[in-house]
């Protein structure tokens, strides 16, 4: 007689509930991860925005008509957010809006002519920083 070879099928549902386990734990935390690195977008578009938006300046000693095109300060645009400029004569606040249909929803960040940084929007699960003076960089609201 033959030894019998192979997995009986309790191993195999041993093995099944072992990866099913693993894939709860693993499936959350690399969205936030993949989430995070879309967040990266935002934070390196507003920051060059904001020393070209300081060239502008030095030259016209206005921030009026910065994020025009053909300037040294254009609207920035980008993948993951949509890029606003508020501009007054001597004073402007960058606002990066996360899109929603690029994983990135409900996420808000400003900055302004005074390098001050705010989260003012965060998704589900998220914490907005307290103090709120810098852009959150994990899901506990840490910059």
């Amino acid at each position: 007689m033959k030894p019998v070879r192979g997995f009986s099928l309790i191993e195999l549902m041993v093995v099944v509930a072992i990866a099913a386990i693993l894939a709860s734990i693993a499936v959350p935390a690399y969205r936030d991860y993949v989430m995070r690195g879309k967040l990266a977008e935002a934070y390196t578009v507003l920051a060059s925005q904001r020393v070209k938006m300081e060239q502008f300046y030095q030259d016209l000693r206005t921030y009026d008509g910065a994020c025009n095109p053909g300037t040294v300060a254009p609207q920035p645009t980008g993948k993951y957010f949509t890029y606003v400029c508020a501009i007054n004569d001597q004073t402007y606040t960058l606002t990066a809006t996360g899109v929603a249909s690029e994983g990135v929803p409900d996420f808000a960040f400003t900055i302004d002519q005074s390098n001050n940084r705010a989260t003012t929007g965060v998704h589900a699960g998220w914490t907005v920083p307290s103090p709120n003076n810098c852009w959150t960089r994990s899901k506990d609201g840490k910059c």
